[in-house]
């Protein structure tokens, strides 16, 4: 019994950090899969295979070569100081994606809550710092919470889009955009996501005592993660092109079930991206400890801060513009890590 808890609670925190700000809201989806028309169905597929086979094996790796932080992995694929390197870049693209959470919560206070925006930044901050005071297990306790709910209001969502007229779109919808760019989108989000993922899949699975634990924990949260992206596409299909005009579509499809229903998407959009931004913060802080003489608590303080600088930008410019070039960088960290071989494990 104690070892189908820890499945789901990896699986559910593996979830919950792939679906961070532009997931939950519904931007991602759009910008990778919805606007390739009737080719996303197929590439969606592609993409959860993915998740299920690359993010098993880096919790694998990682509990294997007892990986402390995301850097001790990237030394053990690429070498000592290639991949010392490669961290210092990844370093900046997850405070890059860090900055685009705060962003993403900021704007949820604002668009749907009718709150300053500055107001999402600051509650974000101040309830990350508290929250990582308590590590990893609060992290997968929060999971364990929020993902649940999240699953089963796009179950909800799945059952409303069934009975409109535009219920069948997601196989006849058409695309201006080229086949090589359709299937070229989900090898970049699944990059990107798979290393935004890294701060908390790699301590994860080397604290985690059970191979087999991991391995499930890494199938059913992979599978999970294709399952939320193909029912929101489902949705947002139902809904071209006037989705688009939305900061936050997801929201506006959820207002549809009824206040009450969207009230508690909204909230869980926030804990969401909320959740996303203190795993991140705390594997960002877990490499930067292995850099620095300095406590766990002033290295958070500062990297809050300066994603605080960045997000005053707002979301979906941030969205836009950083996404698709963090996706090319991490697909060079993906190939090697689907190319490494693991030798079988003696424990």
């Amino acid at each position: 019994m104690k070892n189908r808890i820890r499945v789901f609670q990896i699986a559910f925190t593996y979830i919950g950090t792939i679906v961070g700000a532009g997931f939950a809201t519904g931007r991602e989806i759009l910008q990778f899969f919805t606007q390739y028309g009737h080719w996303a169905t197929i590439t969606i597929l592609l993409a959860t295979v993915l998740f299920i086979w690359l993010g098993t094996k880096m919790m694998t790796l990682s509990r294997k070569i007892g990986a402390k932080s995301y850097e001790d992995l990237n030394k053990h694929l690429f070498g000592e100081r290639l991949g010392g390197s490669i961290s210092l870049i990844m370093l900046v693209i997850l405070m890059g994606v860090n900055s685009i959470m705060l962003a993403g919560a900021g704007t949820v206070f604002m668009e749907n809550l009718n709150l300053h925006y500055q107001t999402g930044l600051i509650l974000t901050m101040v309830g990350t710092f508290f929250i990582l005071r308590k590590g990893i297990q609060s992290i997968m306790i929060m999971n364990s919470l929020v993902v649940p709910m999240m699953l089963i209001l796009s179950v909800l969502i799945i059952s409303q889009t069934m009975n409109t007229p535009g219920a069948t779109r997601f196989l006849t919808l058409t695309t201006e955009h080229s086949l090589p760019s359709a299937w070229l989108a989900p090898l970049l989000y699944t990059a990107f996501n798979l290393v935004m993922a890294m701060p908390v899949l790699v301590p994860l699975g080397s604290q985690t005592g059970s191979a087999r634990a991991v391995r499930w924990g890494g199938v059913i949260g992979g599978a999970g993660v294709g399952f939320m992206i193909m029912s929101a596409h489902f949705a947002m299909s139902a809904q071209m092109p006037g989705i688009t005009q939305f900061e936050i579509p997801m929201g506006n499809i959820a207002s549809q079930l009824g206040w009450f229903v969207q009230t508690v998407y909204i909230i869980l959009i926030f804990l969401e991206i909320f959740s996303t931004f203190v795993a991140d913060v705390y594997g960002i802080t877990l490499q930067l400890q292995q850099r620095t003489s300095l406590s766990p608590q002033t290295i958070t303080i500062g990297i809050m801060l300066i994603c605080y600088f960045f997000s005053q930008f707002g979301f979906s410019s941030l969205l836009s513009v950083l996404y698709p070039l963090f996706g090319l960088v991490c697909l060079f960290w993906v190939v090697r890590l689907s190319t490494f071989s693991i030798s079988p494990s003696r424990r």
